[in-house]
């Protein structure tokens, strides 16, 4: 079972479940695995949607015996982490943690995700229970959209976090600049025409990031190769893209599953691929929060952990206990 919106659509979607369509793909971080949802996409009538029953009784029940980073353990390896940038001159490196929430007796689901939806229009919202993975999450990065028509491919770099009010420093900028670097380079290869926007504030709840759009047009035999190209893109691994990729799995503590992976969705007029950024875990007894952030040699571990707390937040402040 799948419900999703569409970033700035309120429409509500999800599967027939009964069609031998696969439209709807979510993908690990490091590629080794997927999960389908077989069928149609449907658009779903909200009254409908109101009398449906997300019982939290359908997750399963959290037996991993993870236990999360205290701040001092993160602070410890994000030192590491820093001296790895150092030693290697590294341009960034983003390190994730997981917050683990056991503090409820049940999930109210329906109402959890409705609230993400209004808290979050601008993104691409969605849950799903399915046997041992299910998720919900919101985040507006986009990794790819490709018009079937007009053959045109869409993508964003999106990097650099602070809360909406505050000011960006020299670190958001220097943060962004490579990620911009990195996506230049790769749609060069596909075309010689390449549109490119300023860079601007791209604001996501009760914080903002650094975006700078690109479009090109390109062959449609060319997507896929442009997509794993892209994917993990530095705004979720870092640069070089090998390098950064081994060292996150050997620093971070868990596994990153579906986090800062994408998610595929195919429809009559495109394809359309998110970044599962902003993400948790659903449990019947627990709720893993997905966090992370880009590191560069400037970084400020305390102001790092911060920032990892407020990205908590983005799923965190939307779920509905009892």
């Amino acid at each position: 079972m799948i419900y999703f919106k569409f970033p700035f659509d309120e429409k509500l979607y999800s599967t027939d479940e009964n069609s031998s369509e696969n439209n709807i793909n979510f993908y690990s971080f490091d590629g080794l695995s997927q999960i389908d949802f077989n069928g149609k996409i449907i658009e779903i009538d909200p009254e409908k949607f109101n009398q449906t029953t997300i019982s939290s009784q359908s997750l399963a029940e959290d037996k991993n015996a993870f236990i999360a980073e205290t701040k001092e353990e993160y602070l410890n390896t994000l030192n590491r982490v820093i001296e790895v940038i150092k030693n290697n001159q590294l341009p960034k490196l983003v390190y994730s943690r997981r917050k683990i929430f056991t503090d409820f007796n049940q999930i109210d689901l329906k109402e959890s995700f409705k609230n993400l939806c209004s808290a979050y229009p601008n993104a691409f919202r969605y849950i799903f229970v399915d046997n041992e993975n299910s998720w919900m999450g919101a985040f507006s990065e986009v990794l790819g959209k490709f018009n079937k028509k007009t053959h045109t491919f869409e993508t964003m770099s999106l990097a650099g976090t602070l809360p909406v009010s505050e000011n960006w420093s020299e670190k958001e900028i220097e943060e962004q600049k490579p990620v911009s670097g990195y996506i230049r380079n790769i749609l060069k290869n596909y075309s010689e025409t390449l549109e490119e926007s300023e860079t601007y504030d791209h604001i996501s709840g009760n914080i903002k990031h650094l975006r700078t759009d690109f479009k090109i047009k390109i062959q449609p035999e060319d997507l896929d190769q442009i997509i794993q190209e892209l994917h993990p893109t530095p705004a979720v691994c870092g640069i070089p893209k090998e390098f950064c990729k081994e060292n996150i799995q050997q620093l971070e503590k868990f596994p990153r599953e579906l986090y800062a992976g994408y998610i595929k969705i195919e429809t009559e007029e495109s394809i359309q691929y998110f970044v599962n950024l902003r993400c948790s875990k659903l449990y019947k007894n627990a709720v893993h929060l997905f966090v992370g952030g880009g590191i560069t040699a400037q970084s400020n571990p305390e102001k790092e952990w911060i920032e990892t707390e407020l990205k908590s937040e983005a799923v965190l402040k939307n779920l509905v206990f009892s």
